[in-house]
This record gives C-alpha cells, sequence and structure tokens, in this order.
C-alpha cells in the first residue's frame, strides 16, 4: 500500500456528508445587513422576485416598462446588498470625516432634488392631466447625472468599515437607479421613438449616461474588472471610429445619440436584458428554492455515495457533483464555491496534489454551464438569439455536455491511476441504499425536463419545477413553510443581481457592435479567411470566443460572443445551431483558460494555491474539451442532427478519441505508463479518433493498437 492509498484510509474521522454545500456563501463585498435595513431590503427581495414571477405567469407587463424596471430592481438591491470594496467584517466602523460630510450633503441633495423632480412629474401628469413645466426635466437630468457619478466616485474614496448598514452613497445610487426607471417610464412613448436618433437632446443623453454608470458600477462590484474593461474598450470605439484603420473604421456618433440609443432594445433592454428579466430571474428562483429545499445537499451526497469508493474518489464525485450542481448553478466559479469546499480538501487527503486538485474542480464545475437542462442560462439566450426552440437546443447539448465530463473523467481516472491512489472508504460515504430512497428528491428536475418535452412554455415549466421543489420539501426534515418560502424568494432576487448587472452590462457590447456595424465586418473578414479554410477560420474563431470571454460570467461571454463571431460563421455556410453551440462552448471554457480564468482562480483561493498555476492545471483538465466544437462542424451528429446509428457512431468514436487524448495528456494508457513518443502517438490517434470520418477511425485505432503492442513487449521484456 502506497503513502498516498495510506491517506485514503485516514482521510476522515467522521462520515462525509454534504449539509448546506449549496448554501450561497457572502462574497468578499457582499453586506450582511441587520436591524430595519435587512428587513426592508428583504422583503423588497421578495416582492422583486414575486412582480417577476406575477408578470411572467399572470399578468404580462408592457415588454419595455418589464425591462426597465427589472433592470432598476436589480441595482436597487445590488447596490444595497454589494459594497464597492472588500468588506473588512472585523473593522469597527468609523464616524464621517468633514470632508466626506461636505461632500455627502451636495451630492444627496442632487439626487434627492431630482426623486422629487420626476415624483412631481408623474404626479402633475397623473393626478391633474398636466404635463410638468418645460423646464423641469432638463433639470432633473442634470442633478441625476452630476448626483450619481459623485455618488459612485464617493463610494470609491470613503470605505465604510460597517457591513452591517448600507452607507450613504449607495442609499444615494439606488434612489438614482429608480429615478432613471421613473423618468424612462415617464417619456418612454417619446423614449421608444427618439432613442437613438437625432432627435433626442442632452437631457434625454444624460439620463442615459446615469443610467450606464449605474450598470457598470454594478458589474464591477460583481464581476470585477474584466468586463468593465472590455465595455470601455467597446465604448471607446464607438468613438474612435473615425481615426481607425481597415474594417475597424466607422464614421463616429455624437454622444446623444450614442448613449439613448444604447438604452434601448438593440442594447441594454435587448436580448440579454430579455433573458436576464425572465429565464434567468426564473431559474435561479427555481435554484433558490433546491437550496432552501436542501436538493442541493442531496445532488453532493448522492455523487458521494455513487463514486467515492472508486479510484481517487473525492475527484470523481466532483465530476459528477459538478454536474448536477451545474444543473441549477449560474456561474462556474459558483460551482466552484459550492462543490469544492467540500470536495478539493477530500481530494488533497486521498493524494492530489494542491494544485491538482483545484484544477479538477474548477474544469468540472465549468463543464456544469453545459449541462441541459439549464446551462447557466446560456441556453436561453441561444434560444432568444436563433429563434431555435429550447427543447431543441437542450437535446443538442447532451452529447456535447457527456463528451466533456467523459473527458475530465478519464483525465481524473488515469491520473489515480499513475499515482496509485485509492477512494475513501465505505464508512467515511453516505449509504447509497439511504440515498436511492430519496431519489424523488430529483423530481424537480425531471418535472422541468418533461413538461418541457410535454409542450409546456419553458416559464410555465420553471414555475411547475419551482412549485414542485417546495412540496418535495415537505417529505424531508426541511419542510418549505411560510418563512422557507419567502426566504427563498428573497434568496432568489439575491442570486439573480450579479447576471442581471452582467446581462445590462453585455447588453451595452451588444449596442456598441449592432450600432457600428463591426460584427458584420468580421463576418466578411471571417468570411474571406473560410475561403483559404474552414478550419483556419474556426481556430480564429475560437481564439476571439475565448479572448472576448476571459474574466467575463459565461452568461455575458456568449452574449458578446454570439453578437461577433457567430454570425460570421453562419456567413461562411455553418449552420446556426452549431455556430451558435461552437461559441457557447469556448464562452464557457473561458473560465479555465489562462491568464484570466475565473473558475480557475475560485479554487485556487480554497485550494491555497497559486491561481495562475492553478489556471494552467484546470486548462490540462479540459484540454480535451477545447477539441470538441471542432468535432461540431466535421461531425453533426454530436449535435443530434442525424440518424440514431450517425449519432451513436459519432459519440463512441469521439469517447475513445477523447480516452486517447486523456491517455497522452496524463502518460498512462490503459494498465501502464508510456515513453514520449507512445503519447506523441496517442496524441495523433486521438486527433484522428475525434475528426470523425472511416479512414481516420481506423488510423486511430491502428495507431493505439500499436502502443498497446509496444506497451506489452515492454512490460514483457521487463518482467523477462
Amino acid at each position: 500500500m502506497t503513502d498516498k492509498t495510506s491517506a485514503s484510509a485516514d482521510a476522515a474521522a467522521e462520515k462525509i456528508g454534504a449539509e448546506g454545500v449549496a448554501d450561497a456563501p457572502l462574497g468578499h463585498n457582499e453586506r450582511d445587513l441587520s436591524g430595519v435595513v435587512a428587513k426592508v431590503i428583504f422583503f423588497t427581495c421578495v416582492f422583486y422576485t414575486l412582480l417577476h414571477l406575477y408578470a411572467l405567469n399572470i399578468s404580462p407587463i408592457e415588454t419595455w416598462a418589464f425591462r426597465i424596471i427589472h433592470v432598476a430592481g436589480g441595482l436597487v438591491v445590488g447596490f444595497a446588498l454589494i459594497a464597492a470594496y472588500t468588506l473588512d467584517r472585523h473593522k469597527k466602523p468609523v464616524p464621517l470625516s468633514l470632508l466626506q460630510r461636505a461632500v455627502m450633503v451636495p451630492v444627496s441633495l442632487a439626487v434627492l432634488l431630482s426623486a422629487a423632480g420626476i415624483t412631481y412629474a408623474w404626479l402633475s401628469r397623473e393626478f391633474t392631466g398636466q404635463m410638468p413645466p418645460n423646464w423641469l426635466l432638463p433639470q432633473i437630468a442634470w442633478l441625476l447625472a452630476i448626483g450619481t457619478l459623485a455618488a459612485i466616485v464617493s463610494s470609491w474614496v470613503w470605505k465604510s468599515a460597517d457591513n452591517e448598514r448600507i452607507n450613504w452613497a449607495d442609499w444615494m445610487l439606488m434612489l438614482a437607479a429608480i429615478v432613471v426607471a421613473a423618468y424612462l417610464l415617464f417619456v418612454l412613448n417619446r423614449w421608444r421613438m427618439a432613442a437613438g436618433t437625432p432627435m433626442v437632446g442632452q437631457t434625454e443623453f444624460l439620463v442615459a449616461l446615469a443610467g450606464v454608470a449605474l450598470i457598470m458600477e454594478l458589474t464591477r462590484r460583481v464581476a470585477g474588472l474584466a468586463l468593465i474593461i472590455i465595455t470601455a474598450v467597446f465604448l471607446a470605439y464607438a468613438f474612435a471610429g473615425p481615426f481607425l484603420p481597415g474594417i475597424l473604421e466607422h464614421r463616429g456618433y455624437s454622444v446623444q445619440r450614442f448613449f439613448t440609443y444604447i438604452y434601448t432594445d438593440n442594447g441594454i433592454l435587448g436580448p440579454t436584458t430579455a433573458v436576464s428579466s425572465t429565464y434567468i430571474i426564473l431559474f435561479i428562483t427555481f435554484a433558490a428554492f433546491l437550496q432552501a429545499s436542501r436538493v442541493g445537499d442531496y445532488f453532493v451526497n448522492f455523487a458521494f455515495a455513487a463514486a467515492g469508493r472508486a479510484r481517487g474518489g473525492p475527484a470523481k464525485v466532483a465530476v459528477f457533483a459538478s454536474g448536477l450542481m451545474g444543473m441549477i448553478n449560474g456561474t462556474s466559479a459558483g460551482n466552484v464555491v459550492a462543490t469544492g469546499s467540500l470536495t478539493i480538501p477530500l481530494m488533497k487527503k486521498v493524494g492530489y496534489h494542491p494544485r491538482s486538485a483545484a484544477g479538477i474542480e474548477a474544469a468540472a464545475s465549468t463543464g456544469g454551464q453545459i449541462v441541459p437542462p439549464i446551462m447557466g442560462a446560456g441556453a436561453f439566450i441561444m434560444a432568444e438569439v436563433t429563434g431555435i426552440p429550447y427543447t431543441e437546443i437542450a437535446i443538442a447539448a447532451l452529447i456535447p455536455a457527456a463528451l466533456y465530463f467523459l473527458s475530465i473523467y478519464f483525465m481524473v481516472d488515469l491520473e489515480a491511476r499513475r499515482e496509485g491512489m485509492s477512494g475513501l472508504t465505505k464508512d467515511q460515504l453516505p449509504v447509497f441504499k439511504e440515498m436511492i430512497k430519496q431519489v424523488y428528491l430529483f423530481l424537480p428536475i425531471i418535472i422541468l425536463v418533461s413538461t418541457l418535452f410535454m409542450g409546456y412554455s419553458v416559464i410555465r415549466a420553471g414555475t411547475l419545477a419551482m412549485a414542485s421543489a417546495a412540496v418535495v420539501s415537505w417529505f424531508t426534515p426541511y419542510r418549505m413553510g411560510p418563512k422557507a418560502l419567502l426566504e427563498a424568494l428573497s434568496l432568489g432576487a439575491r442570486m439573480a443581481v450579479p447576471l442581471i448587472a452582467v446581462c445590462a452590462c453585455a447588453g451595452i457590447i451588444v449596442g456598441v457592435i449592432s450600432l457600428t456595424g463591426v460584427g458584420a465586418r468580421f463576418a466578411s473578414m471571417l468570411l474571406n479567411i473560410a475561403d483559404a479554410s474552414h478550419l483556419l477560420a474556426l481556430f480564429f474563431a475560437m481564439c476571439i470566443s475565448i479572448l472576448l470571454g476571459m474574466g467575463m460570467p459565461t452568461t455575458a461571454a456568449y452574449a458578446v460572443a454570439a453578437s461577433v463571431v457567430a454570425p460570421g460563421l453562419q456567413q461562411i455556410g455553418i449552420p446556426p445551431l452549431v455556430a451558435h453551440f461552437f461559441v457557447f462552448y469556448y464562452a464557457v471554457l473561458s473560465a479555465i483558460t489562462p491568464p484570466v480564468a475565473l473558475a480557475g482562480y475560485a479554487a485556487a483561493a480554497i485550494s491555497g494555491t497559486d491561481p495562475l498555476k492553478t489556471a494552467m492545471t484546470s486548462f490540462k483538465f479540459g484540454l480535451a474539451a477545447f477539441i470538441v466544437p471542432f468535432m461540431f462542424f466535421y461531425s453533426p451528429a454530436l449535435l443530434m442532427d442525424g440518424t440514431w446509428g450517425e449519432i451513436l457512431g459519432v459519440f463512441v468514436t469521439a469517447g475513445v478519441g477523447i480516452y486517447l487524448l486523456a491517455a497522452a495528456i496524463q502518460g498512462w494508457f490503459l494498465n501502464g505508463r508510456v515513453n514520449l513518443v507512445q503519447r506523441c502517438l496517442l496524441l495523433v490517434a486521438a486527433l484522428a479518433m475525434i475528426a470523425g470520418g472511416l479512414m481516420t477511425d481506423v488510423v486511430g485505432l491502428g495507431l493505439s493498437a500499436l502502443v498497446l503492442v509496444w506497451q506489452l513487449a515492454m512490460r514483457k521484456k521487463a518482467a523477462a
């Protein structure tokens, strides 16, 4: 028995089980509010979620108005909960300085006056039938813009140590978000007609500027600087176009036309917010209900019971649990935090290097974004953009998701074989028979999938699945009563805030692409490249998709790449489903692609390893997955486009190819180590199998057979 094997025997003194593993931990800058303010924000979140459920299922709200309210509500909740900086929860609050008070008074006065002005305008029109005086709206816009920008800067400069209360600058930003929405709703008919045209003036520009600034600031708080930098580059491009060469050149736009155009259904209120205001808020709330009913814990416990005793058990649990959690989790990094806090320490105990443990968890959690039915909300954006029915997208995702997790599983298993690891002992794990008795906890997922395929709308299917999660909880110790239901509704709004901000910010980028026409120019360039080689065009598209997705959550990464890259792929003759899956896959994989790998960084924080080295390791474990999207083009049967015989054949040969690729990377084939030459042969064999043609399959099988014979001959010689 090796040291690593013996280590696994002492891996835990007590039985392992997931308790609260799916609970969302507080972020580094997330407030833990208390007192009356906490209750007000709690019920604001409940109301926000209920408003969406009411509008989606009972009485629809006019589209533009609904999206404006959706964004404003997300901003209000976001600024209440998320501070502008990392909170020091142990530092005592200090009183406001004289300078801070001197700034607070005029800034607060500006925002409060703008709020009073728009309130008067509404009351005047609704109760007296008279429009407000002509000077009022311009004054509101000036006060709003100045107050908003000053409050944002103030939140950066003065950092309150109190994490239980909202500081004055964030109160003003919350109020500013309401004023922006109130103004847009007040002038909605004119805005719909005039925004983005020469008819708009300074007043409209200032309100739109305030709205864009609020969205970008909240996005910075929830998603970091990467998305903000990319957005800033696109904003700069909108004005720098006349000075740029080649395909990047455009005639340029005035600030009035540009910012008002961005705040229409071509930008912020466009496809990304359409998805976040419907599918994302619904399915995030569904995930909150699953958390409240402890179904997330059951997923992880089920994974431990099923795979914990296998070779390198905790690593395989990470693969299995991340796939299950990915079905209900909206982000790769969130999935890492949810499952990795349990699996990474256990992987280290059974013999995995800390960096490998973190890399495995990051790669596995990233794969959760391509697992039907939810797919990290990507499927819903794809359906919105392409017009392809959601059910067709979910079916097409089955084999790619299976291949992704198969590749991670092979990588994990071969490393465990190479290092002589074992699994956890039976007495350390949940009893599988007991887990099977609770299999009814999968019922919400089953109801979601079955209602979709019975022809129900996505909204209705999601609502029924949410209700079933509450009903299922009645058969567990975590029965959801009125209090638990309210907590789940509140949690749904809190969990949705990051994705709402990210989708709105991605809408800014989409608006720039639409206004400047850079997407069409990129498509033309891709068409020229494809004249030389389709493979080269696909490789170029892959690089752009990964680059655009670096540091961005999956939802935003796909939304941007779908606007820039997917139209070009379609122009070179690739079907829409294949083109969008190609882009989506790489947008997901950007989470484990160095140098900016969000999932890798989240896992590194748990394992205590170097973030960049961990990102490189997660990239290695997910390497096989980087080849899969090319297979979509050369073997469309992988997306369920073909006969059952073709689909099965391509799946089997691709699976064999992925195993050979994992063997080449890990240096272990079947039951023995392989040398450098054999690894090179296995790599060629893997690529041949993945290519999907009859002759290439024969070549791949022939080369793998050659390595096997060579391996057996070496073993026989060593034994003699």
